[in-house]
């Protein structure tokens, strides 16, 4: 029986817990270089866990085969695709910057089309604002655009060195992925039974974060793939360079709140316009406005329903803000910790309220009005 007195006790526990951050703090340094391939393994476990628990069904005794089965249909579905597209791209902007290069495509004389094509109040107005230097502007982007492309190429000239890297990457994050889905439910009990929270918050916080990360990727990865392979048919349908390029631009425009795809397809509407191809511009802004920006409207509420409640203005920030801090990454890690932070403060105003219970969505919306 320990005798020891209550001072010493909770020195000894102090001493523990700071040695429980301590090792905490190591072991997330340690796993930091494969964060990315672990965020998506957890991801890929998360979106396809249905899946496997439809095979565990079928073969309860073989619940390896199960997440073997369910790892083989993501990469079917999802890598592999993933891989094509990365390699046509890649060949697509090459060739882009070739064009380049070799003036076939020359940003100098289409920004010399455009001021030529406007109208003398349009000029005017340009005046009024004291932009008069077209010559320097016309320099200026020529500028910026080719060396944007050559970054470009530069890069794909690189996958190759990093391709074992890549590789490493993707193995671990299919290893990972594997025991997630076999062993995700004993896994997410541990961690449950380890949080120092209480029952009702741990639970809530978990489902939320599940909620969210299925909600954040049906709801945005697979409408800027949709919104993506439209744009890039329709740029392709009306004969503009670079149609795969545009496309895949688009998909990850659509990716941010609020502006999304219009960043590519409204100034290549206008350049059409002003350039003379006026029924060309017609059917791209058509297409802009009641194909490619409905889609968002149409999908999202069929794949996401109302399964998170966060506010768009939200979503726009913290997704802007993830991608600045993770990259691609910021993606999903943005909406994740603005629906984790709302979750939060909802528990909070719970317990300063005195409700008892947490059913219901944390962040739902009052009814009425």
């Amino acid at each position: 029986m320990d005798n020891k007195e209550p001072s010493a006790a909770r020195i000894e526990d102090g001493v523990f817990l700071g040695f429980v951050l301590i090792v905490s703090v190591a072991f997330a340094l340690v796993i930091e270089p494969f964060f990315a391939a672990i965020l998506w393994g957890v991801i890929a476990a998360i979106l396809f866990a249905p899946v496997n628990q439809g095979l565990v069904g079928m073969m309860p005794r073989h619940r390896n085969s199960a997440a073997a089965l369910t790892l083989l249909l993501i990469v079917a579905l999802v890598i592999v695709p993933a891989i094509i597209l990365a390699m046509a791209l890649v060949q697509e902007a090459t060739l882009f910057y070739a064009k380049v290069q070799t003036g076939e495509i020359n940003f100098a004389r289409m920004f010399a089309q455009f001021q030529a094509s406007l109208p003398r109040w349009a000029a005017a107005f340009l005046e009024r604002l004291g932009i008069t230097n077209f010559a320097a502007v016309r320099e200026m982007l020529s500028e910026g655009i080719t060396s944007s492309f050559r970054t470009v190429a530069t890069q794909a000239l690189q996958i190759g060195q990093s391709a074992f890297s890549f590789l490493m990457a993707l193995g671990v994050m299919l290893y990972l992925t594997f025991f997630l889905l076999r062993d995700g439910p004993k896994l997410a009990a541990m961690v449950d039974r380890a949080a120092p929270m209480r029952t009702a918050y741990r639970q809530a916080l978990m489902q939320q974060f599940v909620i969210v990360i299925r909600a954040t990727i049906k709801g945005s990865i697979v409408v800027a793939i949709v919104q993506g392979v439209i744009g890039g048919v329709v740029f392709w349908a009306l004969g503009l360079p670079g149609a795969l390029l545009w496309g895949v631009l688009m998909g990850a425009f659509s990716l941010i709140p609020a502006v999304g795809t219009g960043l590519v397809w409204v100034p290549v509407a206008i350049y059409l316009f002003v350039t003379g191809a006026v029924v060309e511009g017609l059917i791209l802004a058509f297409c802009g406005m009641f194909v490619i920006g409905m889609v968002d409207n149409i999908l999202r509420p069929i794949l996401v329903g109302r399964d998170t409640r966060i506010p768009d203005y939200v979503v726009l920030i913290t997704t802007l803000g993830g991608i600045d801090l993770f990259g691609f990454n910021g993606i999903v890690i943005g909406p994740v910790i603005a629906a984790l932070f709302i979750a939060t403060w909802n528990i909070v105003t719970k317990m300063r309220t005195g409700a008892d219970g947490l059913e219901g969505p944390l962040t739902e919306e009052p009814s009425g009005g």
